[in-house]
């Protein structure tokens, strides 16, 4: 191994929450590769930013030279983690959970690497277990090593339990033993040491080392990242829109670079610092720098563009760039229609056209303008354009005015747009 020291660079990047006995923990990994995993429930077809940085963190790891394993919880997910949840999770039928897992599976896949090498990626599905256990047994020689007491006190079950509205059921109440149960299969078939997650998951792992100490005497470890919440008290990720994906076809490569666009300033160099590999040099030079010539604003650009393309690739990085030149800075020459169906899929607002009579009925029905005099008005005073041109007149749409037959990019001043579909 190298001498690079990962738990430090983790420290010094703000990516630790919760860690066990950090310094066995950093002595084995700066002597040997260790395999670690994390697990990850299909309750959607797709993850999202919420799970980016233990899928980050993972990454680190594999740079490091450890062997990464993500655990799709096939089973578990049928059961739901009741941790940093008010109330029960609606429950899918096996041919769903089935359908997201292979979603999620290829989608991870995307993240690590699967090139065959010694510490290449693996992807696990705990049904491959729990659906070969006999509940007799496994309440016999797994539940036995699990208290009430301390169950009972773990944060995710005390919230629900002094909850008069919403009690916890036996379903959620078992979760934490089958996550534990995880842990203790990949450590005996697979040689896993460490476990990662989010920090509402650190009573399942330590559930999860408890075990494996008890019934193998052996010593792993567990490790958490910062659960992100927002001022609001939403998960990071969630918004008022709905959830930021990491699926193209649920949240759009643009609409995902404007939502770290939109973050808050004083976010921005933690930011860097957890979801980029961005030397942490560099991100305090920034940082210092910030307020020169408003920096901050370039550097909030400079960490959209690296997660997005981290997340979503080169080539749609570039799609979103040509997509903010064409809104932003009136350069439709680069446009191509793929970008212009991201703006119709969830960018900016679109409306579908049929036949229309004119320029202000299409203002109106975009919600541009309130009425046809307003809309007049505001094509007189010079504050309306078709495909970034201004236009001063009221006007029959034609075929020159639709991109590729399809679009009319209609736009009051530089930041209202709507997209006419035709």
């Amino acid at each position: 191994m190298s001498e690079f020291n990962l738990i430090n660079e983790l420290e010094n990047r703000d990516l630790i929450s919760h860690i066990s006995n950090k310094d066995n923990l950093n002595k084995l990994i700066q002597k040997h590769s260790i395999s670690l995993y994390c697990g990850f429930d299909p309750t959607e077809e797709s993850l999202h930013i919420g799970h980016l940085l233990p899928l980050i963190t993972l990454k680190r790891f594999q740079i490091a030279g450890h062997k990464p394993i993500v655990l799709i919880g096939g089973a578990t997910s049928l059961i739901g983690d009741p941790s940093f949840k008010e109330k029960e999770r609606v429950f899918h039928s096996n041919y769903t959970v089935n359908i997201w897992t292979e979603k999620i599976r290829k989608q991870i896949s995307y993240f690590l690497d699967f090139n065959g090498l010694e510490n290449s990626a693996l992807i696990l599905n705990n049904k491959s277990w729990f659906n070969k256990i006999n509940i007799l047994s496994f309440l016999r020689d797994i539940g036995k090593y699990f208290s009430i007491n301390t169950m009972i006190n773990r944060s995710a079950v005390k919230q629900r339990i002094q909850r008069s509205d919403q009690g916890i059921s036996f379903t959620e109440f078992s979760y934490n033993l089958l996550q534990a149960y995880d842990f203790f299969i990949l450590h005996k078939q697979y040689q896993v040491q460490l476990q990662i997650g989010g920090s509402d998951q650190w009573g399942n792992i330590s559930s999860g080392l408890n075990l494996i100490h008890r019934k193998s005497k052996q010593e792993v470890y567990g490790l958490t990242v910062p659960l992100l919440i927002q001022s609001n008290g939403i998960k990071f990720g969630k918004t008022e829109l709905g959830t930021v994906w990491l699926d193209a076809d649920k949240t759009s490569p643009y609409k995902f670079y404007q939502f770290w666009m939109n973050i808050e300033d004083s976010n921005v160099y933690y930011f860097l610092k957890i979801f980029t590999f961005v030397d942490i040099l560099e991100i305090n030079d920034r940082e210092q720098k910030k307020h020169i010539n408003n920096n901050i604003i370039n550097d909030k650009s400079f960490l959209a563009k690296n997660i997005t393309r981290f997340v979503h690739g080169e080539k749609q990085l570039l799609a979103v760039e040509r997509i903010t030149e064409f809104l932003f800075f009136k350069n439709i020459i680069d446009i191509q229609e793929s970008d212009l169906k991201q703006l119709q899929q969830d960018g900016i607002p679109s409306i579908n056209i049929d036949k229309i009579k004119d320029l202000q009925e299409a203002l109106v029905l975009s919600s541009l303008a309130r009425s046809r005099t307003q809309a007049q008005n505001m094509i007189i005073s010079n504050s309306i354009s078709i495909n970034t041109k201004r236009i001063n007149e009221n006007r029959i749409f034609n075929e020159y005015d639709k991109l590729f037959g399809k679009f009319t990019l209609l736009s009051r001043g530089k930041k209202n747009h709507c997209l006419l579909c035709w």
